[in-house]
């Protein structure tokens, strides 16, 4: 009996340690990029993606930056499937919604593809870039693709969390898991196909931070019941 009790506790803190990281991620994330954004020479938010953050001398900043977030929201990830599988049990309609979790670690492990596969320069950034330059290496094709996987992982935690939140009659962040979902694979579409164009930029820019947001939203409701 008293193993028991010394092995609940012990797994309890240990899924909220992971949650209470997933909950640091997000403002740490933006926190770290908006800093850049407004401090780096020739950065322009309105035109630079924060991908682009990764290259020049203090380029190693925003590369720890999404290492350290991905990390903590792959981590979370695992936390989140531990408590829905224990919250779930009972449900028919809930039971087996496993997928949620999985596309948020997809999330995390394409943060960190995109610090393996930095962004190439592009439009001026970093300074003595042309600001037609626009040439894309091996590594930038990587980065492309580090931002298709995370991305993809993130929209679909979206619209599925919708559904599983909806099963559980909480509308309210079943909406607000499906509005963002929406509007960050508008935004992610409208980013590809604008080659770069500021208002692009801006809306990709104002998805990022709705994303951040409901993902930190997401752990802090787990973490109250983990």
């Amino acid at each position: 009996m008293t193993t028991n009790h010394a092995t609940v506790p012990a797994a309890g803190v240990s899924t909220r340690a992971l949650l209470t990281g997933g909950v640091v991620a997000g403002p740490l994330y933006v926190a770290v990029w908006l800093t850049q954004a407004f401090t780096r020479e020739g950065f322009d938010i309105t035109r630079h993606p924060a991908s682009l953050l990764a290259n020049g001398g203090p380029g190693w900043i925003q590369t720890v930056n999404f290492v350290v977030s991905g990390l903590l929201t792959f981590a979370a990830a695992v936390a989140l499937r531990r408590t829905i599988r224990s919250s779930s049990a009972g449900s028919a309609r809930v039971r087996g919604r496993v997928w949620g979790p999985r596309f948020v670690g997809v999330y995390g492990f394409g943060l960190l593809l995109a610090a393996a596969f930095p962004a190439d320069p592009a439009a001026g950034f970093p300074v003595g870039t042309p600001a037609d330059y626009a040439e894309i290496s091996a590594r930038g094709m990587g980065h492309f693709v580090a931002g298709t996987v995370g991305f993809t992982g993130l929209i679909a935690a979206c619209l599925v969390f919708a559904r599983y939140y909806r099963a559980l009659g909480r509308r309210t962040f079943a909406r607000f898991s499906a509005v963002t979902g929406i509007l960050f694979f508008g935004a992610f579409a409208g980013l590809s196909a604008g080659a770069g164009s500021r208002p692009t930029i801006i809306a990709f820019d104002l998805a990022v931070i709705v994303g951040w947001t409901w993902l930190t939203a997401l752990f802090l409701d787990k973490r109250r019941t983990a």
